[in-house]
């Protein structure tokens, strides 16, 4: 059988499955918890944040908001495998009316601004060449919570992230359809709305970053059609660099020349030029530029952040690690607050936009740890010790320190 046909044939079924997701989602604040409730570290202390399970397509998340609906997954589920499953991938939308009912048999995908104009059924699109990697989906203000002194904005801990092999078609394939002519930029957009006459949610790319082949507008995440909640049918995905890129729902592509002017790009998700986007907390003028590639990060996964582990010589640790725009290198852990470290063992190489899984052994003695991850990624850039600070809290980038009870 085509291996097209299995994603042809669902297309029906999905459209079923959102008519009914709609009507969970219409519900609004009367979604079910679970009952439970999330325990997260914050720079302010411990916080507490209900758990759901009652988003159409989404097992048990932490919930940071209802509508539009910003889904946080647990630290737990990244030690489970160095893939995020589809069913705990963290959801963040910018406006309420998301898309709540797709026909994908009249869903389009339009290009404007090239030589011609382009329309493609998603029919279309699966029979065009694929390309496929593992790639990090990561908020620009994931960790937000931590920052310190504390800053306006969804208050994250660590789980506005995930990783997914991602499949679709390249960007520069379907671009060439069009013809680019004279363009030097393009800007997407997908099927939320705004509720009020503001700008809709559109992001923009350099031309040649567009063109490079790796950038995507995919169809697949691990396997499967794309959740409602994380783009059905298409999200571009813009590997190495945060999410605000990844527009979900993508419906149109536009080339243009000149700067982009809408709010997204001319004013929002703008960070300080200055290095580590670290500015004095406080600092509210400085020189700005919008947000792209991320940093290099990891994190211990084995032990919830103040978690009480019975003890033992040793303590086995598992973690993740990204390199932001390239592969991780290197992981060093520690038991004693990052007095000193030692090399974790690196995990089968995923690709260099993906996690990278890793795992260590260290003696520990009774009483209050501070576990940490440092990880090093294929440029040399190393994760600081000293977290930096913006007000847009943006692009954490420090070791996370995981403090823990030997009881």
């Amino acid at each position: 059988m085509d291996r097209l046909d299995p994603f042809l044939a669902r297309t029906l079924a999905r459209r079923r499955l959102l008519t009914g997701g709609a009507l969970t989602l219409a519900g609004g604040a009367a979604l079910a918890q679970s009952g439970g409730m999330a325990q997260l570290l914050f720079s302010s202390g411990r916080e507490q944040r209900p758990l759901t399970s009652g988003f159409p397509g989404k097992g048990e998340m932490i919930l940071q908001r209802n509508r539009p609906p910003l889904l946080e997954t647990p630290l737990s589920v990244f030690d489970q495998g160095v893939f995020t499953p589809n069913d705990r991938f963290f959801v963040r939308w910018h406006w309420a009316d998301i898309p709540l009912d797709v026909d994908a048999d009249a869903f389009r995908l339009t290009i404007t601004g090239g030589k011609q104009p382009v329309s493609l059924f998603l029919a279309d699109i699966l029979k065009m060449p694929r390309i496929s990697y593992a790639a990090v989906n990561q908020c620009s203000g994931n960790s937000r919570g931590l920052f310190d002194p504390r800053v306006p904005g969804a208050q994250w801990a660590h789980g506005a992230m995930g990783n997914a092999m991602w499949e679709g078609v390249a960007l520069k394939t379907l671009l060439e359809k069009a013809g680019v002519s004279t363009a030097s930029h393009v800007r997407f957009g997908g099927l939320d709305k705004p509720l009020t006459q503001v700008d809709p949610f559109e992001k923009s790319l350099a031309l040649d970053h567009a063109m490079n082949g790796e950038v995507m507008v995919a169809f697949a995440m691990n396997g499967e059609q794309l959740p409602l909640l994380n783009g059905f049918p298409l999200r571009l995905i813009v590997p190495g660099w945060y999410s605000t890129y990844w527009v979900k729902s993508l419906n149109q592509i536009e080339l243009f020349s000149g700067k982009d002017a809408n709010y997204w790009m001319a004013k929002a998700y703008q960070i300080p030029t200055a290095a580590g986007a670290n500015v004095t907390p406080g600092t509210t003028d400085f020189a700005k530029t919008p947000i792209s590639t991320m940093n290099v990060r990891s994190w211990i996964t084995s032990a919830e952040p103040g978690a009480r582990i019975p003890y033992a010589d040793r303590l086995p640790l598992r973690g993740i690690a990204m390199g932001g725009d390239t592969g991780v290198k290197r992981v060093e852990v520690s038991a004693d607050g990052g007095q000193t470290w030692q090399d974790a063992k690196l995990d089968k190489d995923q690709g260099r936009y993906g996690f990278r899984r890793f795992e260590a052994s260290l003696p520990v003695a009774r009483g209050q740890v501070v576990l940490m991850s440092r990880a090093t990624n294929a440029d040399g850039a190393v994760q600081p010790m000293k977290a930096n600070w913006n007000p847009g809290g943006y692009m954490r980038n420090c070791v996370e320190p995981c403090p823990v009870e030997i009881a």
